[in-house]
């Protein structure tokens, strides 16, 4: 059986496991959002960023990409996902059915927020601006998971007009 995972943020360009099979796909009910304060990876506990995730919304959808794990390596990928997405436990791991561009329908691992986590949070758009501009974490610097996602996102034909207002206004205040 294939292992599907629903890539929306940072998977869309660093899977960081082999993939077979990449198709974009749909995941209904939730919407993508800066709203998890990173303390590991793009942030540290004294200074927060802000890192993608599913929120769970009636009526809203999120657009990313199926990717396939290799053959006979769902154990490695599983393993290797939870410790790179599970870290603080903001993030509930999900089977999700997922409606692919091609007509098919999988069930995929998906990662959602917590929306009773500590790291949960709701905030305007100028403010996750401002904290996406000046946070660092043991990735690297909160900018380049902006603007990457933001190109991919791009050059996949997916729109997703609030992450691209953000790419445009962090860029003016890293100028």
């Amino acid at each position: 059986m294939t292992l599907w995972v629903f890539g929306y943020g940072s998977l869309l360009w660093n899977p960081g496991f082999e993939v077979s099979e990449t198709v974009p796909a749909r995941l209904d009910g939730y919407r993508r959002s800066f709203c998890m304060r990173s303390i590991h990876h793009r942030g540290t506990p004294e200074d927060p960023g802000l890192v993608l995730a599913l929120d769970e919304e009636h009526g809203s959808y999120c657009d990313g990409l199926a990717l396939a794990a290799a053959p006979g390596q769902s154990e490695e990928v599983l393993a290797y996902l939870r410790e790179r997405e599970l870290v603080s436990a903001a993030y509930l791991e999900r089977l999700l059915p997922l409606k692919l561009v091609d007509g098919r329908e999988v069930t995929a691992l998906v990662y959602v927020i917590d929306p009773d986590h500590g790291q949960y949070c709701e905030l305007p758009l100028e403010e996750q601006a401002g904290i996406i501009a000046g946070a660092h974490g043991g990735r690297g610097p909160n900018t380049e998971y902006l603007f990457n996602t933001a190109a991919h996102l791009r050059e996949l034909g997916i729109p997703d007009a609030e992450l691209q207002w953000l790419d445009q206004r962090v860029r003016e205040l890293v100028a």
